[in-house]
């Protein structure tokens, strides 16, 4: 079993592996840049170890930094969480050429999955349904407007190593192809290093279903069911629910069935979320497959009891996974809330400051996952989210009503927040009645912001 735990990461996401690791008895480090000299998860570690500056590339990217960090307190296991380094194949290889084991997927795996243009390869081949488009990598403007015409537009452009909205653009007609994807190549390469981009078909309003899934070294694979993430803005998730209360048995069960055959054509090890699009007819496509933990995780282990963190550290320490498809019970429903620094009406603007004041909700249904405290000082150089409101109820109606009790006992004070936007949210007729799609904030969002709770958008 692996006896210590350096978590390369900082945030919530570290303090929800600490907690696990503790809870296991696994010893634990914390990493840190000047800027998080004080954050929670440093305190909440056995041991802590500066790597750096502020900027992410001077720390929390710094591959040789985290390494050394690892040797210096005798790690013998990374977990790197979401973002930064966690889908970093020369990372993961890395950590195996140091004889440290890297909690998620080898690098050969991280590397099929992460070219996205190659991932969709191969899930042809396993006849896992993908968007028609093209069938790998586009090499320029003129092989980029001959496979438009072949699958007709409006199509999406997407960068072979993007994520997070970035190097993606959506056409509508042939005149504005070349200067969308010279942009979106140039963005994509300096985003990520690789400008390649790939073309699928533009499904107009769709829902965003993902499923989660656990592979162990001996060609197991179950999933835990979907998450529907489909209340986005510019790409980006911003409440998260399971079960989706738009998808039928029927279509859960092929959905499903289709995300263990995407995950067993890599043999996938660890933690992965495969992720589809669903049209408005109930056909659903593969879009991409992350190989980590997800942000919206803990709506998972809210209705099925089961900790992936701790199922990830059993995973990368050999042992074969306890879970099969019938052990694995679905009960209730979870919704999620991203508490983020931003200010909805300048734009989402997001912004850093002291936290003056602190209440976190409690009680019957309510999880909380933060690096928050009172005094706290939420620096301007990372992502904006604050923390996670997670609540459970027996029904979608109950979870719906705690969520909106928890929203109005959180108190986050000395900086902007989007809490009562999220209450916004909430209320909408279309969330009540899960009748909402990937364009939904942005085709309501004046409405959102100027009626209130309540308010009757489309």
């Amino acid at each position: 079993m692996i006896q210590k735990v350096l978590i390369a990461n900082r945030g919530e996401i570290a303090v929800r592996i600490i907690r696990a690791c503790q809870e296991m008895g696994i010893a634990t480090v914390a990493v840190y840049s000047t800027a998080d000299q004080e954050a929670l998860h440093v305190k909440l570690a056995d041991e802590a170890v500066c790597i750096g500056s502020p900027l992410s590339k001077d720390s929390y990217l710094h591959i040789e930094n985290i390494i050394s960090a690892a040797v210096l307190t005798g790690a013998d296991a990374i977990h790197p969480g979401f973002g930064f380094l966690s889908e970093n194949a020369k990372f993961s290889e890395i950590c195996n050429q140091c004889d440290i084991k890297f909690i998620g997927p080898t690098a050969d795996m991280i590397r099929a999955m992460g070219d996205k243009a190659k991932a969709r390869e191969m899930m042809i081949k396993a006849n896992v349904p993908v968007v028609p488009g093209s069938e790998g990598k586009i090499e320029d403007v003129k092989e980029a407007k001959l496979t438009a015409c072949q699958i007709g537009y409006p199509v999406m452009l997407k960068a072979s190593a993007g994520g997070g909205g970035r190097g993606m653009r959506i056409v509508w007609e042939e005149s504005e192809l070349e200067k969308a994807f010279l942009s979106a190549s140039s963005e994509a390469k300096s985003a990520f290093g690789d400008g390649s981009m790939y073309m699928e078909k533009y499904v107009q309003n769709p829902r965003h279903i993902e499923f989660q899934i656990l592979g162990d070294a001996f060609g197991n694979v179950i999933h835990l069911g979907e998450r529907d993430c489909s209340l986005q803005r510019r790409h980006q998730k911003v409440i998260e629910e399971a079960p989706s209360p738009f998808i039928t048995e029927d279509l859960r069960k092929r959905m499903g069935e289709a995300a263990i055959k995407a995950a067993k054509a890599v043999d996938y090890e660890n933690a992965g979320t495969i992720e589809f699009i669903v049209d408005k007819d109930g056909n659903f496509y593969f879009i991409e497959m992350n190989t980590r933990i997800q942000v919206e995780h803990p709506i998972t282990e809210m209705i099925t009891g089961v900790d992936l963190i701790k199922e990830q550290l059993k995973i990368a320490s050999g042992k074969k996974l306890s879970l099969t498809k019938e052990s694995i019970k679905f009960n209730g429903h979870a919704i999620e809330c991203r508490i983020n620094a931003e200010n909805p009406h300048k734009n989402f603007r997001p912004c850093a400051g002291t936290v003056t004041k602190l209440h976190l909700p409690g009680g019957r249904g309510v999880r909380i996952e933060t690096g928050l405290y009172q005094g706290y000082k939420v620096p301007p150089t990372y992502d904006s989210m604050l923390a996670k409101v997670i609540a459970y109820g027996d029904t979608r109606e109950e979870a719906i009503s705690i969520m909106e009790r928890a929203l109005g006992e959180l108190v986050i004070e000395g900086l902007d927040t989007n809490i009562y936007f999220q209450y916004q949210l909430l209320n909408t007729k279309a969330f009540r009645e899960g009748n909402f799609d990937t364009s939904y904030i942005e085709r309501n969002l004046d409405a959102i912001l100027e009626q209130g709770v309540g308010i009757d958008a489309e």
